[in-house]
């Protein structure tokens, strides 16, 4: 059973010596906290763990903000310790302890789900993990995308973000044929795509959009269509993160802020020479060769 006590008289005494102003953030001293994680799991639920370091006098933990429920503060032998709630559930008094003190709880209704998308707009300034569902692969942290592959989540420092990501995100597979050779370009996004096209003259891939602000991420086999890369959208350039880069296919991700013609233009295209030989042949040309004379000449 949940030991929790109101320290009263603890509480009483802190602020009676410290100004008025300061008495809702001055309880305390402020807990050392080793590590905070945070774990989300695919319907949107949020459990917090704080690992707060060992202390002989009484600590304050700011909680992440939200609707928090079933606090518990254990030892490190899952024992259970006694503590005391300020305001309504925003912070603990983490009472003296010579082990580390295990503070865990839920945060109910923390992450929104906008048009498929979970969202959550985080700020706690310390560093956070956050592990995420096992169905999701790619976030995006304040617009930027970051590919989990085989990790659980991510480490953010001094953490303020707007966290988001989908499980199932829609995925569109387009072929592309060129004389004895087929590409597969696979598209990932809540928008529509439509019209899509490869155009070799003109080293590009267009595809309209029928939803404005949705993350776009097109992944390319580099043999079909190799960087430098530009972005247009209605014929206007605009911003792209190139992100991953395997040796095989290419991730770019966009958000276009209204709908119409996304236009992605490579500068080497199928069949053309790729960029890789011409600089192989050099490196051999300029290292490999003369070293080669050299030890015949041994």
């Amino acid at each position: 059973m949940n030991r929790k006590i109101f320290g009263f008289l603890l509480v009483f005494v802190i602020i009676s010596i410290t100004p008025t102003v300061d008495a809702q953030i001055l309880l305390g001293e402020k807990a050392t906290q080793k590590s905070v994680e945070i774990t989300i799991n695919s319907e949107g639920d949020v459990h917090v763990k704080h690992i707060v370091a060992s202390s002989n006098l009484p600590k304050q933990l700011e909680l992440v903000y939200g609707t928090v429920s079933n606090i518990t503060v254990t030892n490190e032998l899952g024992e259970e310790k006694q503590f005391s709630v300020i305001g309504e559930n925003t912070g603990l008094m983490v009472l003296p302890s010579e082990e580390d003190s295990i503070v865990e709880y839920d945060l109910e209704h923390a992450i929104s789900r906008i048009d498929g998308v979970w969202t959550w707009s985080f700020r706690y300034l310390e560093t956070t993990s956050f592990i995420l569902p096992k169905e999701v692969d790619l976030i995006f942290a304040n617009d930027r995308p970051v590919y989990l592959d085989e990790k659980k989540g991510i480490t953010c420092h001094g953490c303020q973000m707007v966290l988001e990501y989908s499980i199932d995100e829609p995925k569109t597979y387009e072929n592309v044929k060129w004389e004895d050779k087929e590409f597969v370009v696979e598209i990932r996004s809540h928008s529509s795509i439509e019209k899509f096209a490869f155009d070799q003259p003109s080293k590009s891939i267009t595809f309209d959009v029928s939803e404005k602000n949705r993350f776009i991420t097109t992944i390319i086999p580099l043999e079909l269509l190799w960087g430098p890369y530009a972005v247009f959208h209605n014929d206007e350039k605009i911003y792209f993160h190139e992100y991953i880069n395997n040796g095989t296919h290419v991730w770019l991700n966009i958000k276009p802020e209204t709908t119409g013609e996304v236009t992605i233009i490579g500068t080497t295209v199928v069949p053309e020479f790729p960029i890789i030989a011409p600089l192989a042949v050099g490196f051999l040309m300029i290292f490999v060769i003369p070293l080669l004379r050299k030890v015949n000449l041994h």
